[in-house]
């Protein structure tokens, strides 16, 4: 892993610890709602294993958090995108942006905008073969856009599948259960765009 993950890593741990002590859940309520072992979280909130996309779906859709958003949330605990005062432009440098890698795939995630814009775009790196699947949850109380950058994607949403190429962009509907796959031999690149909104 990359000196560029570690400390991401270590905020997502901080993160993770206070969506859950904000809402006063023990980790045993947290494993409960999420189904993602009592072990696995203590791990997970003391930064010894970092954790899995499937994992983070799964957390942020107890917190009813998309996974972007949690991440964003962790991201900007820490310098991101470089901004001015408030209504002036800032500058986030390609090198100095933090990107989160899945451990389990290989997939990475590097936050774009910063936390005073009025939308979170992320930009993912879905490397070939990799399938990172979400359960309903982590996609409520937001809009979502998703846009391919380069290679395609096949999305699975519900019941319904899409396979998408550079420049296609698909607006979800309702939540349902989703999976990001990418079925080629090349790396696929991607935009999402959630529109903010209130937190629980």
């Amino acid at each position: 892993m990359s000196n560029m993950v570690d400390p991401l890593v270590g905020r997502i741990a901080a993160r993770i610890r206070a969506e859950r002590e904000r809402r006063g859940w023990t980790l045993a309520r947290l494993a409960e709602a999420s189904g993602v072992s009592r072990a696995m979280i203590n791990r997970i909130e003391r930064g010894e294993s970092s954790p899995t996309a499937v994992v983070l779906g799964k957390l942020s859709a107890a917190f009813q958090l998309s996974v972007a958003s949690l991440l964003a949330l962790a991201e900007g605990t820490q310098p991101g995108p470089v901004q001015g005062p408030e209504g002036e432009a800032g500058v986030c440098r390609r090198t100095g942006a933090p990107e989160w890698q899945d451990p389990a795939t290989g997939y990475r995630r590097r936050q774009i905008t910063g936390p005073r814009f009025p939308a979170e775009v992320a930009e993912i790196r879905l490397p070939a073969g990799a399938r990172v699947p979400y359960p309903a949850a982590a996609f409520a109380f937001v809009q979502q856009v998703v846009w391919v950058l380069d290679g395609r994607l096949t999305f699975h949403d519900g019941e319904e599948d899409h396979e998408l190429g550079p420049g296609d962009t698909l607006e979800l509907g309702d939540p349902a259960p989703r999976v990001f796959a990418n079925t080629t031999g090349a790396e696929c690149r991607y935009a999402v765009i959630l529109a903010r909104g209130a937190r629980p």
